[in-house]
């Protein structure tokens, strides 16, 4: 967790997500965001910060994403031959679950920049998962769009942790720290104790061990020593 802007009332993500970004230092790092921020003045204002992008690509953009769905179906029935990719495969299992995710980059998208003078378009992003549990088999392509010229291992690598988030933060936050329960509801209260929670997150994760965030906080509340050097760590 590096920052947050609470969202106005009656207002969106889309416009709190520049105010964050240029609160931000993001000097050559990679922004994810999910397709609420597939917007044209939030792709500039992250390259404006000399960083790059990856958003996924849904029916907010309605002609942009239809244009994506018409020339990924076409190249797929000819095999990409009339366009440059790059291609990679992963398979992950647990749980009585297969997974396999095939990515997929069109790295020749001049024509698609060009027709929607989207800024920096480098590249389209296809992931196609195959999850198979309990022997039923389910099929799922997500789009995306990038700034980056990276080949397919590594973009999908880049995907991946834009789902983590999820996990590694909102479930956490949730779980952990009962988020949901939590009754603040006037004034600055609940933007001021969601921050301090996410400090006490970090400062926790950082702390060595293999103790679960739980445990650590457990730990925390009842040893003061331990406290005392997640604060100063």
């Amino acid at each position: 967790m590096l920052g947050q802007v609470a969202v106005a009332e009656k207002s969106n993500e889309i416009v709190a997500i520049p105010k964050l970004i240029d609160m931000m230092d993001i000097k050559g790092a990679v922004v994810t965001i999910d397709a609420m921020g597939c917007q044209r003045d939030i792709a500039e204002a992250i390259l404006a910060k000399k960083a790059d992008y990856v958003l996924a690509l849904k029916g907010n953009q309605g002609t942009l994403r239809a244009d994506v769905d018409l020339f990924v179906a076409e190249q797929t029935a000819n095999g990409f031959k009339d366009t440059t990719i790059s291609r990679d495969e992963t398979v992950d299992g647990d749980h009585g679950r297969i997974e396999t995710r095939t990515t997929t980059v069109i790295h020749d998208v001049a024509w698609l920049k060009e027709r929607h003078r989207w800024p920096g378009l480098n590249g389209v992003v296809v992931i196609d998962s195959r999850r198979e549990i309990n022997g039923k088999i389910e099929r799922e392509t997500r789009l995306y769009i990038t700034s980056l010229t990276l080949p397919a291992h590594s973009l999908g690598a880049i995907v991946r942790s834009l789902w983590a988030i999820e996990n590694s933060l909102h479930w956490v936050m949730d779980m952990v720290f009962r988020d949901d329960e939590c009754r603040l509801r006037t004034d600055n209260a609940p933007a001021n104790f969601t921050t301090i929670k996410h400090i006490a997150l970090n400062l926790t994760r950082r702390a060595p061990g293999k103790d679960s965030l739980r445990l650590k906080r457990k730990v925390a509340a009842w040893d003061d020593d331990f406290l005392a050097t997640l604060i100063t760590a």
